[in-house]
Protein backbone atom coordinates (compact mmCIF):
# COMPACT_ATOMS: atom_id res chain seq x y z
CA UNK A 1 0.00 0.00 0.00
CA UNK A 2 1.43 3.50 -0.89
CA UNK A 3 1.76 5.97 1.67
CA UNK A 4 1.46 9.38 -0.40
CA UNK A 5 -1.57 11.42 0.18
CA UNK A 6 -4.94 11.72 -1.24
CA UNK A 7 -6.59 15.17 -0.79
CA UNK A 8 -8.68 16.28 -3.44
CA UNK A 9 -11.02 19.87 -1.95
CA UNK A 10 -13.92 21.32 -3.49
CA UNK A 11 -12.03 24.77 -3.49
CA UNK A 12 -15.74 26.33 -4.22
CA UNK A 13 -17.59 25.31 -1.47
CA UNK A 14 -16.03 27.69 1.08
CA UNK A 15 -16.73 30.60 -1.10
CA UNK A 16 -20.53 29.78 -2.37
CA UNK A 17 -21.19 28.40 1.03
CA UNK A 18 -21.33 29.13 4.50
CA UNK A 19 -20.24 26.21 6.74
CA UNK A 20 -21.92 25.76 9.93
CA UNK A 21 -20.91 22.04 10.88
CA UNK A 22 -18.60 19.70 9.41
CA UNK A 23 -18.57 15.42 9.58
CA UNK A 24 -16.22 13.14 8.01
CA UNK A 25 -17.42 9.73 6.89
CA UNK A 26 -16.60 6.45 4.90
CA UNK A 27 -17.62 5.82 1.54
CA UNK A 28 -19.47 2.57 -0.47
CA UNK A 29 -16.72 2.11 -2.91
CA UNK A 30 -16.06 -0.56 -5.65
CA UNK A 31 -13.07 -2.25 -6.36
CA UNK A 32 -12.07 -0.27 -9.76
CA UNK A 33 -13.10 2.83 -7.90
CA UNK A 34 -10.31 3.24 -4.81
CA UNK A 35 -7.92 1.99 -7.60
CA UNK A 36 -8.79 5.02 -9.75
CA UNK A 37 -9.17 7.42 -6.46
CA UNK A 38 -5.48 5.87 -5.43
CA UNK A 39 -4.32 7.16 -8.78
CA UNK A 40 -5.72 10.69 -7.60
CA UNK A 41 -8.52 11.15 -10.64
CA UNK A 42 -11.00 11.89 -8.83
CA UNK A 43 -13.29 15.54 -8.77
CA UNK A 44 -15.84 16.65 -6.26
CA UNK A 45 -16.29 20.41 -7.27
CA UNK A 46 -19.87 20.39 -8.96
CA UNK A 47 -20.72 17.12 -5.95
CA UNK A 48 -23.73 17.17 -3.41
CA UNK A 49 -25.33 14.84 -0.96
CA UNK A 50 -29.12 14.02 -0.50
CA UNK A 51 -30.97 11.51 1.51
CA UNK A 52 -32.69 9.00 -0.25
CA UNK A 53 -34.60 6.46 2.16
CA UNK A 54 -32.93 7.64 5.46
CA UNK A 55 -29.55 6.68 3.91
CA UNK A 56 -27.13 9.68 3.00
CA UNK A 57 -25.77 9.30 -0.68
CA UNK A 58 -23.42 11.43 -2.89
CA UNK A 59 -24.32 13.19 -5.99
CA UNK A 60 -22.21 13.92 -8.93
CA UNK A 61 -18.96 12.92 -7.49
CA UNK A 62 -16.98 11.61 -10.61
CA UNK A 63 -14.23 9.16 -9.87
CA UNK A 64 -12.82 8.56 -13.31
CA UNK A 65 -12.98 4.69 -14.62
CA UNK A 66 -9.54 2.62 -13.41
CA UNK A 67 -7.13 2.76 -16.30
CA UNK A 68 -6.73 -1.07 -16.08
CA UNK A 69 -9.86 -1.98 -15.44
CA UNK A 70 -12.35 -4.35 -17.79
CA UNK A 71 -15.66 -4.62 -18.73
CA UNK A 72 -16.51 -4.65 -14.93
CA UNK A 73 -15.37 -1.05 -14.64
CA UNK A 74 -17.50 1.24 -12.63
CA UNK A 75 -19.55 4.41 -13.91
CA UNK A 76 -17.71 7.55 -13.19
CA UNK A 77 -20.88 9.65 -11.62
CA UNK A 78 -22.59 7.36 -10.07
CA UNK A 79 -24.36 7.74 -6.62
CA UNK A 80 -21.91 6.44 -3.65
CA UNK A 81 -23.40 5.61 -0.26
CA UNK A 82 -21.93 7.44 2.78
CA UNK A 83 -20.96 5.60 5.66
CA UNK A 84 -22.71 7.12 8.98
CA UNK A 85 -24.12 5.89 12.46
CA UNK A 86 -27.90 5.73 12.96
CA UNK A 87 -27.53 8.97 15.79
CA UNK A 88 -25.16 10.91 12.92
CA UNK A 89 -28.02 9.92 10.19
CA UNK A 90 -31.03 11.21 12.26
CA UNK A 91 -29.31 14.36 13.78
CA UNK A 92 -28.06 15.37 9.79
CA UNK A 93 -31.83 14.36 8.78
CA UNK A 94 -33.23 16.49 11.06
CA UNK A 95 -31.17 19.59 10.33
CA UNK A 96 -31.45 19.30 6.48
CA UNK A 97 -34.87 19.46 6.88
CA UNK A 98 -34.23 23.38 7.84
CA UNK A 99 -34.81 25.57 5.08
CA UNK A 100 -31.67 26.46 3.36
CA UNK A 101 -29.50 24.29 4.83
CA UNK A 102 -27.95 21.11 2.62
CA UNK A 103 -24.89 18.93 2.80
CA UNK A 104 -21.57 20.05 0.38
CA UNK A 105 -18.53 17.96 0.18
CA UNK A 106 -15.51 19.88 1.19
CA UNK A 107 -12.75 16.74 0.82
CA UNK A 108 -12.08 13.69 -0.37
CA UNK A 109 -9.23 11.63 1.06
CA UNK A 110 -7.62 8.25 2.04
CA UNK A 111 -6.76 8.25 5.64
CA UNK A 112 -3.73 6.41 7.09
CA UNK A 113 -5.55 2.80 7.20
CA UNK A 114 -6.21 3.38 3.63
CA UNK A 115 -9.86 4.41 3.55
CA UNK A 116 -11.44 6.94 1.47
CA UNK A 117 -13.54 9.19 3.95
CA UNK A 118 -15.24 12.35 2.58
CA UNK A 119 -15.35 15.37 4.49
CA UNK A 120 -18.64 17.14 4.08
CA UNK A 121 -20.27 20.07 5.92
CA UNK A 122 -23.93 21.15 6.53
CA UNK A 123 -23.78 24.49 5.01
CA UNK A 124 -26.08 27.67 3.96
CA UNK A 125 -25.62 29.41 0.57
CA UNK A 126 -23.92 32.89 0.75
CA UNK A 127 -25.56 36.00 -1.04
CA UNK A 128 -24.35 37.69 -3.56
CA UNK A 129 -22.93 40.34 -0.85
CA UNK A 130 -21.51 38.16 1.47
CA UNK A 131 -19.45 36.56 -1.33
CA UNK A 132 -18.25 39.96 -2.07
CA UNK A 133 -17.49 40.60 1.26
CA UNK A 134 -15.56 37.19 1.57
CA UNK A 135 -13.61 38.72 -1.58
CA UNK A 136 -12.54 42.01 0.28
CA UNK A 137 -11.49 39.43 3.26
CA UNK A 138 -9.10 37.80 1.22
CA UNK A 139 -8.04 40.74 -0.64
CA UNK A 140 -7.03 42.39 2.44
CA UNK A 141 -5.50 39.43 4.65
CA UNK A 142 -3.40 39.33 1.25
CA UNK A 143 -1.76 42.79 1.38
CA UNK A 144 -1.28 42.57 4.69
CA UNK A 145 0.76 39.77 4.45
CA UNK A 146 2.65 41.34 1.90
CA UNK A 147 3.18 44.27 3.95
CA UNK A 148 4.63 42.16 6.80
CA UNK A 149 7.46 40.51 4.31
Amino acid sequence: MSKENIYIKNRKARFEFELIETFVAGIQLLGTEIKSLREGKANIAESYCLFQNHEVYVRNMTIQEYSFGNSNNHEPKRDRKLLLTKSELRKLEGKVKDTGVTLVPLALFINDKGLAKLEFALAKGKKLFDKRESIKQRDIKRELGRIKL
